[in-house]
Order: structure tokens, then sequence, then C-alpha cells
């Protein structure tokens, strides 16, 4: 009896992690701990922990004299909406929940397990950095989980959530998986801290503008999603993770019972303006296709140009790739290219049939496109549609110009179905362009060359901003009304639910980057 109770009082100090006093700092800082968080994520009574009782071994330091089970980590797994994932939550309250060779041996457990039954890992990261008593096996072991990182990437899901200090080697983890969340005001993310970038760019900057939540958000693309507190971050992973297979073998979970308002199929025909030069919001495009309340955006504050996210037909995910009219015209820069092919390389891992709107004008020019690499950057989507072999699915709504029409999931780098609305120009360029290159000694020669001009420019409109032209040529399969595409999206992929298409053996593909 007496070995039962030693047993009770050790988990309950494992419980504690670096006790009540920094529990209370913790919450006044209105953060969560790291046990909070594992009991919030996961369905009630479904946590297993695995290593409660592991302790650093380090003696340098006085560190032998501060060992606390767990060290600063918490792991283990259990399930979200019913479904295995194994999860790990680092433990602020236990020395800054620094990283040291116990600690990432166990997050490395984790991902072992993790790969092993097919199921996605979540990482809860709040952490001072690498344990500087450890010396190099605490950067080691950051390396044994960058490994394992980049070996589970397209095998299974991995989530990060940021709810405190990630700085450092630390931030490399987290850009290594699928998705990032971060909580506004409480967590960052950056190499090098303001301290050392004031002392060799003498930059004045805060914690919250070098490397927070909004700035990662809108600037940088790092990270994919922010919320208001731990409790909504969390709340955020259940919902994306029912939006995902457990691994790359699977299809993501079918919803049953699903809603779609049919009224929506009025209202999409009157979403796109007369004037073709006006812009308008391609989100309202998305709502009234797929199923009520499912469009969960991605990246919802960077690159606003191209819209990303996930969503459901008739009950089953869909990866929705969209250009944006009512951001630069729709237009296809360096950041839409990568936020754009991030996005289908993730869908196409994990067999997520992928929906393409395309409004787009072309890319966007300018010396500071070009000298940033916008010709390898918007490679880097067409490479990604190119590659992809799930379902693929373009419908064309208005511009489809030049090169980007290419990028954007055409039929001729491997789209299974292209459809387009009456609205749609399909051409090289815009009709004024085009009109006055083509008609340009013409024009020159007249009596009233604007008059001329706006002629030439009517009569290119007629003969190529239509789908019509493309639609002969079998470019486009068919032409439908806004109101069919509902109805013809889903039975598109329905006929493709049994796709099989490979690559050719190789050992990897060298993408643009």
């Amino acid at each position: 009896m007496d070995k039962n109770k030693e047993l009770i009082e050790k988990r309950e100090q494992s419980k504690l992690g670096g006790g009540e006093e920094r529990i209370q700092k913790q919450h006044a800082k209105s953060k969560l701990t790291a046990r909070e968080r594992v009991t919030l994520l996961l369905d009630e009574g479904s946590f297993h922990e695995i290593g409660m009782f592991v302790e650093h071994r380090s003696t340098s330091f006085g560190l032998d004299k501060n060992k606390i089970p767990g060290d600063g980590v918490v792991t283990g797994y259990g399930t979200v909406h019913g479904r295995t994932v194994y999860v790990f939550s680092q433990d602020f309250t236990v020395l800054g929940g620094s990283l040291s060779e116990t600690h990432a041996a166990k997050i490395c457990r984790i991902m072992d397990l993790a790969v092993k039954n097919g199921a996605p890992v979540i990482g809860l990261n709040d952490s001072g950095g690498a344990r500087i008593q450890e010396g190099v096996v605490s950067l080691a072991g950051y390396a044994d989980i960058f490994y394992r990182n980049t070996r589970a990437s397209g095998v299974i899901p991995q989530l990060s959530v940021i709810m405190g200090p990630c700085a450092g080697g630390a931030v490399y983890s987290p850009a290594l998986t699928d998705f990032i969340i971060m909580v506004e005001d409480s967590s960052y993310m950056f190499v090098t801290g303001p301290n050392v970038v004031k002392t060799v760019t003498h930059e004045e900057v805060s914690s919250e503008d070098l490397g927070g939540a909004k700035t990662h958000a809108e600037k940088s693309g790092v990270n994919h999603f922010t919320a208001e507190n731990d409790v909504e971050a969390l709340k955020k992973v259940r919902d994306l993770l029912t939006y995902m297979p457990q691994n790359a073998n699977e299809l993501a979970p079918e919803i049953k019972s699903y809603e779609f308002n049919k009224t929506k199929l009025d209202t999409i025909n009157t979403i796109l303006p007369d004037n073709n030069q006006l812009p308008y919001d391609i989100k309202r495009v998305i709502d009234s296709v797929v199923d009520d309340n499912t469009f969960k955006e991605v990246h919802e504050d960077f690159a606003k140009n191209i819209v990303v996210g996930f969503a459901r037909l008739e009950g089953k995910t869909i990866g929705i790739v969209a250009n944006q009219p009512a951001s630069l015209a729709g237009v296809l820069d360096i950041d839409s290219s990568r936020k754009g092919a991030r996005f289908v390389r993730f869908c196409d891992a994990f067999n997520i049939p992928l929906l393409v709107f395309e409004d787009v004008p072309g890319f966007l020019p300018g010396t500071d496109q070009e000298w940033n690499g916008i010709i390898s950057n918007g490679a880097k989507l067409l490479y990604a549609f190119s590659e992809a072999t799930v379902p693929r699915i373009t419908v064309i709504t208005r511009k489809a110009y030049g090169g980007a029409f290419d990028v954007m999931n055409s039929k001729s780098i491997g789209a299974d179905l292209n459809f387009a609305w009456p609205t749609a120009e399909i051409a090289v360029m815009g009709a004024k362009g085009a009109a006055e290159i083509i008609f340009k000694r013409e024009i020159a020669s007249a009596d009233d060359p604007e008059k001329k001009w706006l002629e030439k420019e009517a009569e290119y409109a007629e003969m190529f901003a239509n789908p019509y032209r493309a639609a002969e040529r079998g470019i486009i399969d068919d032409v439908i009304l806004p109101s069919e595409t509902r109805d013809k999206v889903i039975a598109g992929f329905k006929t493709l639910e049994k796709k099989a298409e490979e690559l050719p053996k190789k050992k990897h593909g060298n993408i643009p980057l």
C-alpha cells in the first residue's frame, strides 16, 4: 500500500511542475499551464501521459539540485473528436520551459510514436530556448527534433501552437511543421531577439513588433492563424484537425450532416460587377458554392491577393485556392505565389482535392518584384500545381490572362476539369494592351488615334475576351452558369474519387526554392 501511495505522491509532484508560485505567475500573464492546455486541447479524460518521471541528467551550474519530474515538457497521447493525436506541451514554470537533452528526448519519443501509428502531432510551444547550462547537448536535442519534423513532413499532419516565447534555434521546428497558430500579445518568434538586433543593426524594436503574432501573420507569413488567447488557440487546433486525415494514407473524415442554403444559388449570379475593371470579394463566390459555414481560411492576413483555405462539399474536405480581385486586383506576386504553393503542397500530401477559383490579370510588374525573385517564386506555385496528383478542378470567373492563366491550375499543367463562367476572359492579355500592340500602326495613322484605339479594343475583346475560343479548343471543358457551379464541382469531384496518378520514379523533385 505504501508503494501505491508513493506513486500517487510522485504523480502529484510532477503535475505541479515548477510549483504553485510559478503557476500563479503563468496565470498572471493570462497564460494557461502546460497541463491545462493539454486538458483543453484533448477530448475529456482521453490524455495518457508518457515520461512523467523523466528528469534531466546535468550536474553543471547547480542543476543537480534543481530536478523536477517531467523536465519541463508534458508529453503523451489522447483524442480530438475521437481521433488519436500525439501532443507535447512545454512547461514554462520549469526552468523557463528550456530544452534539455531529456526534454528533447521526450518530444522525439512522441514524434516517433506519431509517425509509427499514423497520427497527427501537436506541439504547444512555450520555452525560453535551449538550456544554456547543458551546452551542446541541448542544441543536439533541437537537431534531433528538426530531423524528425523533416522526416514526418507529408507523412502525418504537424501543428505548432506558439503560446509564449519561441526564439533562436527553437523557431525552426515550428517552421518545419504544416501550420502555426500564434497567440496575440503573449507569443513571439524570432531567430535573434531585440537586444541582439539593437547591437548588430542599431534598430530599436520590441519583441511584439519583431516577432509577435500580428507581425508574422501580416508581414512574414510565418503565422497561419492568430488567436486572442490560449483557449481560442486550442479551439482553432481542434477545428483545424477536422479537415485533415490522420496521415498520408487516409482521407479526411467525412461529415455526414451538412447544410447548404439554396438561396445562395440565386445570389451567386449577382456577385460579379458589370464593369470588369471593378473589384469584388471572391470569398462571396466561395461561400456560395461550399457547405454553409465550412470555409476555414488559412493565412487570412498575409498576401491577401490570394485566398486559400479548407472547406467542405457535401461533408467532404476540399482545399480552395482563389485569386482575390478585392486586393491588388488579384494579381500574383511573390508572397501570394509562396502562400498558394505551400497550401497546394499540403493538400496534395494529404489527399485533399483542390478547387481553384481563377480571376487573375497577370503577375505584378515592377523592379521590386523582379529583383526579389518573382520568377522563381511564381514558379513555386506552378510547380506545386503541376506536381499535385489529387483531384483538381478550376473555375474561371473572370480574367485569366497570360502566364498567370497557365499557373492557376490550367488543364495543360494537369488540372482534371476546367470550367468557365460566361464572364470569363481567357487571353494573352487584356483587350486594351493587346489592341495597342496588334493595331499599333493602324492606331498611329488614324485621324483620331484615341477613337481608333477604343474601336480596336472592342474588336479584340469581342474576339478573345470570352470563354468560347478556349472552349472551342478544349482548353475549357464547359462554360457554366454561376448558379451551376456547386453541382458541377460536386459531380466533378465524385467522378474523380478513384483518380490514380503517379509521378515518375525519382528521389524527389527540385522545387525552385
